[in-house]
């Protein structure tokens, strides 16, 4: 059995291998804002790695944007733009039209906020199929719900690094009860981070916490090759453990995609939780579709190739470990500078 879980994981990471660069998929953020009765406060916030940024242009048919932004700052983590606009009196942003250039290019998801002075809001996510929205505001205040939840849902499974966590427990635990116990660890403590970060009682370097997520992977990879050699390691006698001592650490990162990207204080602790139920969810998705992939080729057991199945032990762990290595020592170079 454990040499078919090495092969679905060995399969899995081929059909993924193109998306290696993991959370690049952080969102973008763009928030407009109204601080006056013609004042309008646009920021345009969109994740970058180190001096590497995708050229992505936001526009709104009214032309508010097209002017070079009053501010711009360049941090390791995000590019940061900023416009105030003075707009005429006939000139509102009921019915505009919003673009951004170069999404459909991406992979990258832009999360939108426009909330005008009278407490009535417009939430969307803008995707590379889909990279274009008209605004309306249909309701008063709060926040949407779908959005952030579906962002959640979204952010885990293209996440590939925590997939690939989830994935290394799948396969040193098996599809048996301490799986269970081992997913329920690691949702418990990335909720804990998740929360504390929302009330603000705890706060991490996102680029620390990013690197450290890589490292979590390592070792589990490395327990993967104990584990196919014949020895035991602490991973696979005490899965729920480790479980949740990284789970801590990928909640950081969990709350840093969307802490980092702007949203407005009294707004944070709901949308982390919609977003935490949004990664509960596509985690139970992957785990579900993994466990009936497992199930689907239990049959398929005794056929595999003798050469093959000497191999497979070994591939999964390996090409999980080259990619978190890669991912640490990328991140770790990140954190430094």
């Amino acid at each position: 059995m454990n040499r078919l879980l090495a092969a679905l994981g060995a399969l899995l990471l081929l059909a993924t291998a193109p998306l290696a660069r993991a959370h690049e998929v952080r969102p973008a953020y763009l928030q407009i804002r109204q601080t006056g009765q013609d004042l309008y406060q646009v920021t345009w916030k969109q994740p970058v790695m180190g001096e590497f940024a995708i050229r992505l242009v936001p526009h709104l048919s009214n032309g508010w944007l097209d002017a070079r932004p009053g501010d711009e700052v360049v941090t390791p983590t995000f590019l940061i733009r900023s416009w105030t606009v003075r707009a005429r009196p006939a000139d509102t942003l009921e019915g505009r039209d919003l673009a951004v250039e170069g999404l459909e290019r991406s992979i990258t998801d832009v999360l939108v906020r426009a909330e005008l002075a009278d407490g009535r809001t417009f939430e969307t996510i803008l995707k590379p199929d889909h990279p274009e929205a008209r605004i309306a505001f249909p309701h008063t205040g709060g926040l949407s719900v779908p959005a952030y939840f579906q962002l959640g849902v979204e952010h885990i499974l293209t996440g590939i690094d925590h997939l690939m966590f989830v994935l290394g427990l799948l396969l040193l635990v098996g599809v048996r009860w301490r799986l269970v116990k081992a997913i329920t660890a690691f949702t418990a403590a990335h909720s804990l981070t998740l929360g504390a970060s929302a009330v603000g009682l705890v706060h991490a370097p996102s680029a620390v916490i990013e690197a450290l997520v890589a490292l979590s992977i390592v070792f589990v990879a490395a327990e993967l090759v104990n584990t196919a050699r014949g020895r035991v390691g602490l991973t696979a006698r005490h899965p729920w453990l480790i479980a949740f001592t990284f789970g801590l650490l990928h909640g950081f990162a969990f709350a840093g995609a969307l802490a980092e990207v702007g949203l407005p204080p009294n707004a944070i602790p709901l949308a982390l939780l919609l977003f935490n139920l949004g990664v509960e969810a596509g985690q139970l998705l992957f785990v579900g579709a993994a466990i009936l992939a497992i199930l689907a080729l239990r049959p398929l057991r005794r056929r595999l190739p003798a050469g093959w199945a000497r191999l497979a032990p070994r591939l999964a762990p390996y090409a999980i470990g080259s990619f978190a290595a890669f991912w640490f020592l990328q991140r770790a170079a990140i954190a430094l500078a």
